[in-house]
């Protein structure tokens, strides 16, 4: 079984976000990653002993997952993670391609090498993510990383839909990867896109987004 660690709350954007916003992206990031299941009712009170944090600012969190349709509202219970069908889930996956391969490939032609360069520590730990086993700090180093990559084609409307579909997208294959050694192979990848646009290649860039997304259906839904 893949270690279990008590995530860092994840850090994104530039305004540094209240705590609310810091349990709630953590707590996306575990529903993202199949850490917390469909179907399971979850307490506010034993999901903060699991984050190590008092039970007001996850309810607060979980109230704006609800508010997503992300989680349902179990009264006198908690709050149950909604299921994503895998009708939903090749349509996240077919319009993410549309937007992130065309756009990521374009960077290639457009942005500044030292933005580019900017990404690679948080590449680095997209890979240190996937050796510790820690999927939900690979996942959120993972849309940090993409997330930080759009912005760079300068819009902001774009940015959010991809980050909307990002958070109702479901990795539950990544801890059977994980388990298997697996995971880092694909971690890589990120490091692959980073040189093929410094490289200033476009068809590469394409051909390894095309590669990288194309595991979201594939290895990163239901590793064997």
């Amino acid at each position: 079984m893949a270690p279990q660690h008590t995530p860092a709350l994840p850090v994104l954007g530039s305004r540094k976000p209240s705590h609310r916003e810091r349990v709630a992206d953590a707590l996306r990031a575990a529903l993202i990653a199949g850490e917390l299941l469909p179907g399971q009712v979850y307490s506010a009170p034993g999901l903060a002993a699991r984050f190590g944090v008092s039970a007001t600012p996850v309810r607060e969190a979980m109230l704006d997952l609800a508010k997503e349709g992300l989680v349902d509202t179990v009264p006198n219970k908690g709050f149950r993670v909604t299921a994503v069908s895998e009708k939903q889930l090749d349509e996240y996956t077919h319009i993410r391609a549309l937007i992130e391969i065309p756009t990521t490939a374009g960077l290639a032609a457009t942005a500044d090498p030292a933005a580019l360069e900017a990404l690679r520590p948080v590449a680095q730990e997209i890979v240190a993510s996937a050796a510790a086993g820690d999927l939900i700090a690979y996942v959120e180093a993972d849309l940090r990383f993409h997330l930080g990559l759009l912005a760079l084609a300068g819009n902001d409307h774009l940015v959010d839909v991809v980050r909307d579909l990002r958070r109702r997208s479901r990795l539950y294959g990544l801890t059977a990867l994980a388990e298997q050694g697996r995971l880092e192979a694909s971690a890589e990848e990120h490091l692959e896109i980073l040189e093929a646009l410094l490289a200033r290649d476009g068809d590469a860039v394409r051909a390894v987004m095309t590669r990288h997304l194309s595991h979201i259906r594939g290895l990163w839904a239901s590793a064997p």
